[in-house]
């Protein structure tokens, strides 16, 4: 007599169902990671900008009144990237007073013109101000 070595179908099942479950957990977890690498485009170009708003400053000195973007020298194209595009980029308020510059950049996602721009966080802003002794720091939006 001969055997016959297999797998049965159970065998079978319990191995589909075990690579669904891995599945079902990795992947939320990639796409996550996905949206945080999109997001480093944006963080790099928050940080060109805030360079230009503190050699817009060394520049003029003091100053109230918020800048454009291309008062500080960034035109409409240079800040367009894989996943953002220039009018996803906001200087929100700047200003410099006694050497001490302050400023909010924002950064939209749903501003992006790029189909595969990041769908979570909504938002990000880079913020420089007395606050948080005016060293820069990256927060997330809703």
């Amino acid at each position: 007599m001969k055997s016959n070595k297999a797998f049965t179908m159970v065998e079978l099942m319990v191995v589909v169902l075990i690579v669904g479950i891995l599945a079902a957990v990795a992947i939320p977890l990639m796409s996550g990671r996905v949206d945080a690498s999109k997001w480093s485009e944006a963080k790099a170009a928050m940080g060109t900008i805030a360079s230009a708003v503190r050699a817009y400053a060394a520049e003029k000195g003091t100053f109230s009144t918020t800048p454009s973007l291309s008062d500080i020298g960034i035109s409409n194209n240079e800040l367009d990237g894989t996943y953002f595009t220039y009018g996803a980029y906001v200087l929100t308020s700047a200003s410099a007073t006694g050497g001490q510059v302050s400023f909010v950049i924002t950064c939209t996602a749903a501003n992006s013109t790029r189909s595969s721009k990041p769908s979570k966080p909504a938002s990000m802003t880079l913020t420089c101000n007395a606050a948080n002794n005016y060293v820069a720091t990256f927060a997330e939006g809703s």
